[in-house]
C-alpha cells in the first residue's frame, strides 16, 4: 500500500486551504525566510503553485517571487526550492547520472558513509548529473524531481535517524527584482513509497508518470502511445554526400513510394538539421552547425513549395513530420539584423564560436517564436524537434553583468531565470499553436543528445532520442536502459549497432541488436535513398518485434541484473516489463559479447505466490508452467553463445 509521507501532507493541507509551511526558504533584505508566501513588503510578493495525486502519493510545488510594486525590491537571495530532513534509519541514496559521459550510471549510496553532492552548471540540465533522486529512508523511501532546465545542484546529508535534503535551482541567483518582474525556482516533486526495494520506487513512478507528467498526444487529449520513425534521407540521399544532413527536393520521393509499397510507412518522418538557408541568404551546402538562425527553407534544397508537398504526400499515407530547430543559438548576427529582422543585442558571443540567443528577452523570445511557426504553419510540420549544442550559463553572465552596470544593483542570475522562463514559454506558445492547429500536442526535447530532460521540459516533450551516443554499440544502449528507463519511461534510442554515431549500418540489425532496442519510440536508421539494396523483409521482421510488445514497454520496468557499463560486455544483462493489470509481460536477456557465464538466474517480483505462469520462449517455442513462488524465487535462464539472446512471454495460467 502506498503510503502518505509529511510533505505530501503539507501540499495537501495546502491544497484543502489549511495552514501549513513548505521546505522552500530564501532570504530578503538580510532576512531568512522559510515557507513564507504572500506579501513580503511593500514590493515582493511569494507566489507558490502547487498539486498533489494521492493515487501516487506524489505531491509538486514551484515557487514564484514578483516585484507588484512601484519601486525595485530589496535582494533577493539563497533561494533554496527544497531545504528538509526526511525521518528514517540507514538512508540510501539512488538514481543515475547524466548522459554526456556518464551515459545514464547508475548509483547507490549508502549516506552513513558519507554525504552526496550533485552539482549542473552548464545551463543543460541533465547532461553530466540527473536532477532525479531516490531516497531510501526507513521503512519506505521519496523520490525527488527537480523540473529546471538550468542550472541546479542538490546535497543529501545523513545526521544520525534524519537525511538533509537540500537544492537550489538557477545557481547563485542573487538579485533585485524591477517592477514587474518575476522569478521562480524549479518545480519541485515529491513521490513517498512504502518499502525499500528499488522496483517499488521506480513503478509507482513510473505509472504517475504515464498518467500525470506525459504530455497528450495531441489538442484533443489523446494518450500518447508508442510511434515509430524514420528519415527518408539521413542527409542529401545523394550517393556521394555532400555532408549535409538534410534532405534534398528530389531525394524523399524513392523512399516513400517503397515504404508505400511494402507497407513500411511510419508515425513520423524524420527531418534533421541542414535544411536551412544561412543569414546571408545563401544555400548551404555542408555547413549544418555554423549556419542555425534564419529558420527559412533553403530554396536551393527545396525550392517553391517542395517542402509542403513532400510533407502533404507523408500526410496522405498517415504519416506526420517533425523538423529540427535550434533557437537558443543564432549565427551570423550582422546578417540576421540586415535580413531578418533580428536585434544585434539578443545575440550574445560567449567564445570564438557560440553566439546564444537571448529568449529571455520577450521581444526576441517573440522574433523566434513566430520564426519557427512561420515555417510550420508554410510547410505543414506536424511537430518541433529541439535541439542545443552549447552551454547557454556563460551567455547569462554576461546578460547579468549588463544588467547591473545598467540598474547599479545586484542582478547576479536573474538571465538564466528569464532564459529558462523564456525557454518554457517558447515551448508553450509553439504547443498552443500546434495543439490549436490539429498537430502534435508534444515536442521532441533534445539538446546535444540528453541535455534537457527535467522533469517539467517532460511535460511538454518526449526524447525521441535519450543520448547521441546511444545510435552506436549494444552494450551502450543496454547501459544507458538500465539508468533512463527507472525514471523516464517514454523515450527512444536508434536502432541499429555501429561504433561511432553517424556511421551508418552495413547490415540489417539482427535480433539481438533488436532487442536491445525495445523502447517505446523506435527510430528505424536506414534509408531506402542511402541504401537502394536495403533489407526490407528484414526490416519488417524486425518492426513486426517492436510492434507486438510496444505496448508494454510504458508499463512496469525491472531491472534483474548487475549494472553494466558502456563498455563493459563481460557479463548478462536482464530487462522484464509487466502490466499488472492485462497480466501479461515479457523478459528480455542478454549475455554480452565477452559473457563465460552460459546461464544466469533471476527473480520475478511480479510473479504472485499462489498462481501459476505459462513462459514461453519466442524463439523456440517452447512453452513452460512455473509456479509463481518458483518465479519469485529464482528462475535459471541459459544461452549457449555469447553475444545472443531471449524473449519470453510471461502469463498467468
Amino acid at each position: 500500500m502506498k503510503r502518505i509521507g509529511m510533505l505530501a501532507l503539507l501540499i495537501l493541507a495546502y491544497v484543502c486551504g489549511n495552514a501549513a509551511t513548505l521546505p522552500f526558504e530564501f532570504k530578503y533584505d538580510g532576512k531568512q525566510y522559510r515557507g513564507t508566501e504572500g506579501r513580503i513588503d511593500d514590493n515582493l510578493t511569494v507566489r507558490v503553485e502547487r498539486a498533489t495525486h494521492p493515487d501516487f502519493s506524489e505531491s509538486e510545488y514551484t515557487v514564484w517571487f514578483e516585484n507588484t510594486g512601484n519601486a525595485p525590491t530589496k535582494v533577493l537571495e539563497d533561494v533554496y526550492a527544497i531545504k528538509t530532513e526526511f525521518a528514517g534509519a540507514n538512508p540510501v541514496l539512488r538514481g543515475c547520472l547524466g548522459d554526456h559521459r556518464n551515459y545514464y550510471k547508475n548509483y547507490e549510496n549508502d549516506l552513513s558513509k558519507g554525504a552526496v553532492d550533485f552539482r549542473s552548471t552548464n545551463g543543460r540540465a541533465t547532461h553530466i548529473v540527473f536532477p532525479y533522486f531516490d531516497l531510501v529512508h526507513g521503512n519506505g523511501g521519496t523520490r525527488i524531481a527537480l523540473g529546471w532546465a538550468g542550472t541546479w545542484e542538490a546535497h543529501f546529508e545523513a545526521r544520525g535517524a534524519k537525511t538533509i535534503v537540500a537544492a537550489r535551482t538557477n545557481l547563485g541567483l542573487r538579485t533585485v527584482l524591477m517592477p514587474g518582474e518575476k522569478v521562480r525556482t524549479g518545480l519541485v516533486v515529491l513521490m513517498d513509497y512504502s518499502g525499500r526495494e528499488e522496483h517499488i520506487s521506480i513503478n509507482q513512478w513510473r505509472a504517475w508518470f504515464m498518467k500525470y507528467n506525459l504530455p497528450k498526444a495531441d489538442g484533443k487529449g489523446n494518450d500518447l502511445k508508442p510511434f515509430w520513425t524514420t528519415c527518408l534521407a539521413a542527409d542529401t540521399g545523394l550517393p556521394n554526400s555532400d555532408g549535409s544532413i538534410s534532405e534534398t527536393y528530389f531525394t524523399w520521393q524513392r523512399t516513400l513510394t517503397v515504404m508505400e509499397r511494402e507497407h513500411l510507412v511510419p508515425d513520423f518522418r524524420w527531418f534533421d538539421a541542414g535544411w536551412y538557408c544561412d543569414p546571408q541568404g545563401n544555400s548551404v551546402p555542408s555547413n549544418w552547425w555554423g549556419t542555425v538562425g534564419t529558420w527559412e527553407l533553403d530554396k536551393k534544397k527545396w525550392p517553391g513549395k517542395t517542402f509542403r508537398e513532400s510533407n502533404e504526400a507523408c500526410h496522405a499515407l498517415g504519416m506526420k513530420t517533425l523538423v529540427w530547430f535550434e533557437p537558443e543559438r543564432v549565427t551570423d548576427v550582422e546578417n540576421l539584423c540586415k535580413n531578418y529582422g533580428y536585434k544585434v543585442e539578443w545575440g550574445v558571443k560567449t567564445d570564438d564560436w557560440t553566439i546564444s540567443n537571448n529568449i529571455g528577452d520577450p521581444e526576441c523570445l517573440k522574433w523566434t517564436l513566430d520564426r519557427i511557426i512561420k515555417m510550420m504553419d508554410e510547410n505543414e510540420v506536424d511537430l518541433f524537434r529541439e535541439d542545443n549544442n552549447s552551454d547557454p550559463a556563460a551567455a547569462w553572465k554576461i546578460l547579468d553583468t549588463r544588467d547591473s552596470v545598467k540598474y547599479g544593483v545586484p542582478r547576479k542570475g536573474i538571465n538564466e531565470n528569464k532564459c529558462i522562463q523564456g525557454h518554457y514559454a517558447l515551448w508553450d506558445g509553439i504547443l498552443k499553436y500546434c495543439r490549436t492547429h490539429g498537430k502534435c500536442g508534444f515536442l521532441d526535447s533534445c539538446a546535444s543528445g540528453g541535455g534537457r530532460n527535467d522533469i517539467e521540459s517532460m511535460r511538454r516533450g518526449v526524447p525521441f532520442m535519450r543520448s547521441d551516443a546511444d545510435r552506436t554499440t549494444t552494450a551502450m544502449r543496454l547501459a544507458q536502459s538500465s539508468g533512463f528507463n527507472k525514471w523516464v519511461p517514454f523515450h527512444g534510442a536508434n536502432t541499429k549497432e555501429t561504433k561511432y554515431e553517424l556511421e551508418a549500418s552495413e547490415k540489417t540489425p539482427d535480433m539481438y541488436v533488436v532487442r536491445v532496442s525495445l523502447l517505446p519510440i523506435w527510430n528505424m536508421g536506414e534509408a531506402y535513398s542511402h541504401n537502394l539494396n536495403l533489407d526490407l523483409e528484414g526490416y519488417r521482421r524486425n518492426l513486426a518485434v517492436w510492434k507486438k510488445y510496444n505496448h508494454l514497454l510504458v508499463k512496469d520496468f525491472y531491472h534483474l541484473s548487475e549494472y553494466h557499463g558502456p563498455k563493459d560486455t563481460s557479463g548478462w544483462t536482464v530487462f522484464a516489463y509487466n502490466d499488472p493489470e492485462a497480466q501479461e509481460g515479457i523478459v528480455t536477456a542478454f549475455r554480452q559479447e565477452t559473457c563465460q557465464q552460459p546461464t544466469y538466474s533471476i527473480k520475478l517480483p511480479f510473479a504472485v505466490k499462489g498462481k501459476t505462469y505459462r513462459v514461453t520462449n519466442t524463439d523456440t517455442g517452447e512453452t513452460v508452467e512455473i509456479a509463481g513462488t518458483k518465479l519469485q524465487a529464482g528462475y535459471t535462464l541459459s544461452l549457449a553463445e555469447p553475444r545472443s539472446s531471449l524473449l519470453l512471454e510471461i502469463r498467468p495460467k
